[in-house]
C-alpha cells in the first residue's frame, strides 16, 4: 500500500515508484509504426485495446564506469527485457570510435518475457589530449533501435590522466 507502511501506520514519506511501474519510459524516442507482416502480432481480444505490445527495459538504465585508468579496457553487462507480449527484434548503433566504447551481443529476435545480455566495453583513452586537471569525463547516449521505439543508454566514465 501506498499510504500505509509495513508495520500498518501512516507513511509520512511520499513513496516513489520505479519508471517501469509508473509506465514511463526514460530515455526513449518513439518510431513511425510500420505494419510488419512478420513481427509475430498477437491477436487475442483482450489484449487488442493495448497499442504498446513490444517494449523492453534497460537494467541498469543508465552505466557509470567510474574513475578509469588511461589505457586500459573496462567491461560491464546491461540487460535488455523485452517486458511486451509479441518476440521482437532490435539492433544496436555502435557509438563512434573516438568514444572508447563498444557494444557486444547476439543479434536475433527477443521472445516475450526473455532477455538478452549487451556487454559495454570502454577502452579509456583522452580524446583531446588536453590536460584537464587529472580528469578527463566520457559520456555518449547508446542508440538501441527496436521496432517501436530507440532507446537511449547514457554511458559515463572519467578517465585518469
Amino acid at each position: 500500500s501506498l499510504i500505509v507502511d509495513v508495520k500498518g501506520q501512516t507513511r509520512k514519506d511520499k513513496v516513489t515508484l520505479p519508471s517501469y511501474l509508473q509506465w514511463k519510459k526514460p530515455n526513449t524516442i518513439p518510431n513511425k509504426k510500420i505494419e510488419d507482416p512478420a513481427s509475430g502480432k498477437v491477436s487475442t481480444s483482450s489484449l487488442a485495446t493495448r497499442q504498446d505490445l513490444t517494449s523492453f527495459h534497460l537494467i541498469p538504465p543508465r552505466v557509470t564506469f567510474g574513475v578509469l585508468k588511461e589505457g586500459c579496457t573496462y567491461a560491464t553487462t546491461v540487460i535488455m527485457k523485452n517486458v511486451g507480449v509479441n518476440f521482437s527484434r532490435f539492433r544496436v548503433k555502435q557509438p563512434p570510435p573516438h568514444t572508447g566504447l563498444s557494444v557486444m551481443y547476439t543479434p536475433g529476435p527477443v521472445a516475450a518475457g526473455l532477455h538478452v545480455e549487451l556487454e559495454i566495453e570502454i577502452f579509456a583513452m583522452l580524446i583531446g589530449g588536453k590536460d584537464a586537471g587529472g580528469l578527463e569525463e566520457v559520456s555518449h547516449d547508446i542508440e538501441i533501435l527496436t521496432e517501436t521505439e530507440t532507446l537511449l543508454l547514457p554511458v559515463k566514465a572519467n578517465i585518469l590522466c
